[in-house]
């Protein structure tokens, strides 16, 4: 993403906005933004490039030059101090001569996680740990996968006033405005798989594409059905590799010659054991495989059964639930169809982050709390 020329906030409010643009750029890397500040002025910032590409710090750096010496380096993500595709950005912050590391975050990755502060400290450099909220909420799906290894679930939802997904019918088609489905689909560029039930496929026929962002994405994010038992054909624009990758993550009840339809059509496809009860796939297996596929973040579209299994299963990081102006009465379909809790007490919680007004719609972000649990056995 384009970074915004603003020097003028707050260096560490800076950082993260540098880190932030390039975020769909970075992915599954850390998106890192750094700001060099000397006597009160700023004199470097960078962010973070793609894979093999310079890191904020090197970035940063570079721009100070000589300026670097005795000033203060305010990063979003502790410094690594391992050599990968670069050598460390630790050490280049102690060959610059920087005298103090502001830092918002430490790095939960085994190969840094408090080593990168340690050989700072080590080289006479003051290090202060500032634990920010903005870094943290910027940076959530990247350090939940190091320290899950999971890829981080975000449900979305497009639902009417009464909780209702698509009306009696069965149509869906268009329960929110142009603005509220626009921003459905910056969401979808922010993470790296987009994912369906079986249901939603065979309704819907959906692309899953990303279409019409302001940035769009280095790589398009991998669509992905889950099909426990071999319904979906392997036709339409969802097995069209022009527009996307496609997995396809099942169970051994598929029938083979539908396996290997999928694959002819150029489908990744995985087997996972069973969900609860013999119903569906195992969805914590299968933010586990996302994981290691390297996705950070998954964006759960739907469908009710779906959603419903994920909260059933304390699996949801975060909500992005879109609600549309219309009533659809109680023979539309619910946005979660599961059986739920038998009390109030019981009932999943989650905590409001943000609301935004999308032309007639409301965009509601909201994450497990208020006390960081969701009440239905997060794992």
């Amino acid at each position: 993403m384009d970074q915004p020329d603003d020097r003028h906030q707050a260096p560490m409010t800076r950082a993260v906005t540098l880190g932030a643009a390039v975020r769909r750029r970075t992915a599954p890397n850390p998106w890192v933004g750094c700001v060099i500040v000397r006597d009160g002025v700023v004199v470097g910032e960078g962010a973070s490039e793609p894979a093999g590409g310079r890191h904020a710090e090197v970035m940063a750096l570079a721009e100070a030059g000589e300026r670097a010496r005795g000033a203060t380096a305010v990063v979003t993500l502790e410094p690594c101090s391992h050599h990968g595709r670069t050598s460390p950005c630790a050490d280049a912050l102690l060959d610059a001569g920087v005298a103090r590391v502001e830092l918002a975050l430490t790095d939960p990755d085994p190969r840094v996680s408090g080593a990168g502060i340690a050989r700072l400290r080590n080289g006479g450099v003051d290090v202060t740990l500032l634990d920010d909220e903005d870094a943290a909420a910027s940076l959530a799906p990247y350090l939940h996968h190091r320290r899950t290894g999971r890829a981080s679930c975000v449900l979305k939802t497009a639902s009417s006033l009464d909780g209702r997904v698509a009306a009696a019918d069965g149509t869906s088609r268009w329960i929110t405005g142009p603005a509220a489905r626009a921003d459905a689909h910056e969401l979808r560029a922010d993470s790296q798989a987009v994912v369906v039930g079986s249901a939603t496929a065979l309704a819907d026929g959906p692309a899953l594409s990303v279409r019409g962002v302001a940035v769009a994405p280095r790589v398009p994010p991998l669509r992905v059905v889950l099909d426990a038992r071999g319904r979906v054909p392997a036709d339409g624009d969802l097995f069209d590799p022009s527009i996307a990758p496609t997995m396809v993550v099942t169970t051994l009840a598929a029938p083979a010659p539908v396996v290997d339809r999928w694959r002819s059509a150029g489908a990744k496809v995985e087997a996972v054991e069973p969900g609860p009860e013999g119903v569906g796939v195992d969805l914590l297996a299968v933010l586990a495989l996302l994981g290691r596929e390297g996705v950070l973040q998954a964006m759960f579209e739907g469908g009710p059964k779906l959603h419903g299994a994920l909260l059933a299963g304390g699996l949801v990081d975060r909500i992005v639930a879109y609600v549309a102006g219309v009533a659809l009465g109680a023979a539309g379909r619910p946005t979660f169809d599961w059986a739920g809790p038998t009390t109030l007490d019981a009932a999943p919680r989650f905590r409001l982050g943000s609301a935004t007004a999308l032309g007639d719609d409301v965009r509601l972000d909201l994450v497990p709390g208020p006390d960081g649990s969701d009440r239905a056995g997060r794992r």
